[in-house]
């Protein structure tokens, strides 16, 4: 028995898996982002769909092809295909406009879905850090508490400790940002 104290424990890629608090903040945070697509509108789903596919290295091949061709067949170098749109190509013109109009707001209803949960994502962390400077500043005044009944000599400690068993006015520190960070 004496050699399985001396053995390290196993870490956490012997055991083959992250630890339980982990996997269940994991599952947690997948749980959130299969609601949040869950969630979408058809018209979300739609821009989401044509903006991954418009934002795709095959759509610029396809697209580069498509103007190669059509150029081709309208200044009359593909034997046997009369030109439809000469040059100046006024109908690729106007295609090619309409295209753009329609991309441009697919990819901003996408960017403007994908805003909304980047806020929503940034009002949780906002939650959990200000639940967890809670939570921190509770456990210092636990441990000064501690200190001071086992007479340990708080004077070395710094005065860093004591500004941090102070609860943070977030108000305050919001309104002290404002005021410093540049416009």
């Amino acid at each position: 028995m004496k050699d399985a104290a001396a053995r390290p424990p196993k870490s956490r890629k012997d055991r083959g898996s992250v630890s339980t608090h982990l996997e269940k903040n994991v599952r947690a945070i997948a749980c959130l982002e299969e609601n949040a697509m869950a969630a979408r509108s058809a018209a979300d789903r739609l821009s989401d769909a044509l903006t991954r596919v418009a934002g795709s290295a095959t759509c610029v091949a396809l697209h580069a092809i498509g103007f190669t061709v059509w150029i081709g067949v309208n200044v009359g170098l593909v034997p046997g295909v009369a030109p439809f749109d000469p040059y100046p190509f006024s109908f690729l013109t106007l295609v090619v406009s309409l295209e753009a109009i329609f991309l441009a707001i697919f990819v901003l209803m996408s960017q403007n879905r994908a805003a909304r949960l980047a806020d929503r994502r940034a009002h949780l962390d906002l939650q959990i850090d200000l639940l967890a400077e809670r939570e921190l500043t509770a456990a210092l005044h636990m441990l000064r508490a501690l200190c001071l009944k086992q007479q340990v000599a708080l004077d070395r400690i710094g005065t860093d400790v004591n500004d941090l068993l102070e609860e943070t006015n977030v108000e305050e520190l919001a309104s002290d940002l404002d005021r410093k960070l540049p416009a």
